[in-house]
């Protein structure tokens, strides 16, 4: 597996999303206070931290599955703050959760329609569906099969490819190696680097911090819900990302 290249833009790139004070509270819990992050277009940036850190709650919330109690979100452009989960993916937002979720009762053509369930273009739908199949021969051998009988890794796969199949510009990945055998997190982060080739933009939490940051054009750290620490994949230091999770100051 071969990690992306770090290259700096030669100019300016205006984020395709922009985060601004973020917080969000469970009663009077705080569980995210101030975050500010930025995702620039067809770049892999990795969120990290400790069980706790706030990163999945972050995530529920860029894509409006959490309610905010400050802040401000951008996504290309456009303020999405207050608007609805299916308008978000409307707009080119898909969020693949943690621990797959997929629908366990229907078949995998099923799950992967229901991905394109805002969709209307029916032609580019089945030469998605192909593209999918392309992506992650296994589904293609699967089709019929209900998901629920599939193996943890054949779900993952099977998440993130309902995902892809509303065509988004934005792909929130939330844990996607979590219980998998090595042999399949291989093939899981291989084909986030593919897609990422394919131009797609990715917002990652990955269990694996290490492999997170090797992956990623850019890196931020989160600890107790706030972003203690961010920088390049290329230059982020793992010994010292070791200690922000241990608490120590920068």
């Amino acid at each position: 597996m071969s990690a992306p290249s770090h290259a700096d833009h030669a100019l300016p790139v205006e984020p395709l999303l922009k985060v601004a004070g973020l917080a969000v509270s469970y009663g009077r819990i705080r569980a995210v206070d101030g975050v500010d992050l930025a995702v620039e277009p067809g770049r892999i940036v990795s969120l990290v931290g400790s069980n706790g850190a706030g990163k999945t709650t972050t995530l529920m919330a860029l894509s409006g599955l959490l309610p905010l109690s400050a802040g401000h979100i951008t996504f290309a452009g456009e303020d999405i703050t207050t608007l609805a989960p299916d308008l978000r993916v409307a707009r080119g937002i898909a969020h693949v959760p943690e621990r797959r979720r997929v629908f366990a009762g229907m078949s995998v053509r099923e799950n992967l329609m229901l991905g394109a369930y805002s969709r209307d273009d029916a032609v580019d739908i089945a030469s998605d569906l192909e593209r999918m199949v392309a992506l992650f021969p296994r589904l293609g051998e699967r089709m019929a099969q209900l998901a629920g009988t599939l193996s943890g890794g054949e779900q993952q796969m099977l998440a993130i490819a309902r995902g892809l199949m509303s065509r988004p510009s934005l792909l929130i990945m939330d844990e996607p190696t979590m219980g998998l055998a090595p042999q399949m997190i291989d093939l899981i982060l291989d084909t986030v680097l593919e897609i990422r080739k394919q131009g797609m933009t990715v917002l990652l939490v990955e269990q694996n911090a290490v492999e997170a940051m090797r992956l990623s054009d850019h890196v931020y750290i989160m600890r107790l819900g706030r972003i203690v620490h961010e920088d390049s994949g290329a230059n982020i230091d793992p010994e010292r990302v070791k200690s922000f999770y241990l608490g120590a100051d920068a």
